[in-house]
């Protein structure tokens, strides 16, 4: 009995944790569609986006309202 419990239980607590786990890994995959494709030839140097545009645009916005 692992972890005092029977081995039924157990069992269902053990797929109902794996289930949940599923779940939610299925849940923010498809909150934040992440780009699956992979190029064909890596990009050049200084053509690979990495950063958030939309937290440069907000950073650039403030800035911009403090002057």
């Amino acid at each position: 009995m692992p972890a005092g419990v029977s081995w039924p239980r157990y069992l269902r607590m053990f797929a109902a944790s794996v289930l949940s786990m599923f779940a939610g890994a299925q849940v923010v995959h498809q909150y934040y569609r992440p780009d699956l494709t992979i190029p064909e030839v890596p990009p050049k140097p200084g053509e690979l986006q990495t950063e958030l545009t939309g937290l440069k645009e907000r950073q650039t916005d403030s800035a911009s309202q403090k002057q």
